[in-house]
């Protein structure tokens, strides 16, 4: 299969490039390198050393025998261009990873929180724009998130993406009066975003309803939990391919951050109550599902396919007393600066993928020992200046602290 990475040089995407390169896809990154940008803006480099994109191409090709391709464009900007590339690669599938992924970035400042609407609703536009424009029948993968639907279940598991419902009319389909009598409908399941990064995903969602339905466009989007681990098979051999860790308070998810504090022994900051319930999925479970659905595409005319790809949810402070179990690291409760509920539930329907035969990988000591390694090896490298979270939800008080939540 010819697959176009967006935003392939990223976390997620750099890994997934290499994972399906070595499933024996022809792959090709589109990329303006915005992530390595943003760790010169912020002053926060990976924990890993991550090599140029040419040198991380050249050793895959070296390592595996097999050439990724790559082609420095922006695509939320330069929609000629993507329509050039589309056009002239002419790709069975598009994975689109281009998004600015982080829900505290995208809270920064109103400099960010317009970067990130601007940059993430544009790419998808365009995207979908420019496979009408083309007239090719492209499949495309989007990696979108859990955090759509906000942290809450009211009280049932949240569905893959619709959510069966019934409502009472007191007209028929003419509109005339009748008796009331039930109807049932399957709509989007309610959203209630968390951030600007997550309201982006939203408009993504309803992006893609409307593609789907008005151009027959095949889409699938993946409602991604957190991320944990670092490394997939593929990134292991070599240094030159080893992947992102982020660990500071914009970037760092929190599992990899917790593991990179009881690395370098600085307490487990967890924020508020720690009450807070996540869904989370390992990385090499991620580029697994990846390959499920570019192999299990919608067909034209089909609604929208939305999978949720997590395999567990951890509430944050018992993850917290896990590492500090097993690290002997100490934890330290702080200010939440998000606003959100102190304490959740979540449950999420997940069985799609388990049916596609996804075998999950779940939380497990020796793969925890695997991540807290390699933050030993590259300890060296962390600025602990980094690590607290500042990106606030609220407003500051005169001390220029946030005003919490009562």
């Amino acid at each position: 299969m010819k697959v176009a990475i967006l935003g392939g040089d990223g976390f997620c995407g750099w890994p997934a490039s290499l994972y399906l390169s070595d499933q024996g896809h022809d792959v090709t990154i589109v990329d303006n390198l915005s992530r390595r940008a943003i760790d010169a803006e912020l002053g926060a480099e990976s924990l890993t050393p991550i090599a140029s994109i040419d040198e991380r191409l050249a050793a895959w090709k070296e390592v595996s025998g097999k050439e990724i391709g790559f082609v420095n464009l922006n695509v939320a900007k330069d929609y000629d261009a993507l329509l050039d590339f589309l056009n002239t690669q002419r790709p069975d599938a598009v994975v689109h990873f281009a998004e600015q992924r982080a829900a505290p970035y995208s809270m920064k400042n109103s400099t960010t929180k317009r970067y990130t609407v601007d940059n993430n609703t544009n790419a998808t536009n365009n995207l979908l724009t420019a496979i009408v424009e083309s007239g090719l029948d492209i499949h495309v993968v989007h990696l979108g998130t859990m955090g759509v639907y906000g942290y809450g279940t009211a009280g049932m598991k949240i569905p893959e993406g619709y959510l069966k419902i019934q409502v009472t009319s007191d007209e028929d389909e003419n509109g005339n009066a009748t008796k009331p009598h039930p109807i049932d409908l399957e709509i989007l399941y309610p959203t209630n975003p968390g951030s600007m990064y997550h309201m982006t995903k939203v408009l993504d969602q309803t992006l893609f309803a409307f593609f789907a339905k008005n151009d027959e466009l095949r889409i699938t989007d993946l409602h991604q939990g957190i991320i944990w681990g670092t490394t997939t098979e593929q990134t292991a051999r070599d240094e030159r391919l080893i992947n992102r860790f982020d660990y500071d308070g914009d970037y760092g998810t929190v599992l990899n951050r917790f593991l990179m504090q009881s690395a370098v022994g600085y307490p487990l900051t967890v924020h508020g109550t720690g009450g807070q319930t996540r869904a989370f999925i390992h990385i090499r479970d991620m580029v697994r599902c990846i390959e499920i659905a570019l192999e299990n595409p919608p067909e034209r005319g089909d609604r929208v396919k939305i999978f949720n790809q997590m395999t567990e949810t951890h509430r944050v402070r018992d993850l917290a007393e896990l590492i500090g179990k097993i690290s002997g690291a100490e934890v330290a409760y702080v200010p939440n600066p998000r606003k959100e509920s102190a304490e959740n539930e979540l449950h999420v329907v997940n069985e799609t993928f388990l049916d596609l035969g996804l075998q999950p990988t779940t939380l497990a000591e020796g793969l925890l020992h695997e991540v807290e390694d390699i933050a030993k090896k590259y300890a060296d490298r962390a600025d602990t200046s980094k690590i607290p979270a500042r990106s606030l939800w609220t407003k500051q008080n005169a001390a220029g602290e946030p005003e919490l939540q009562k």
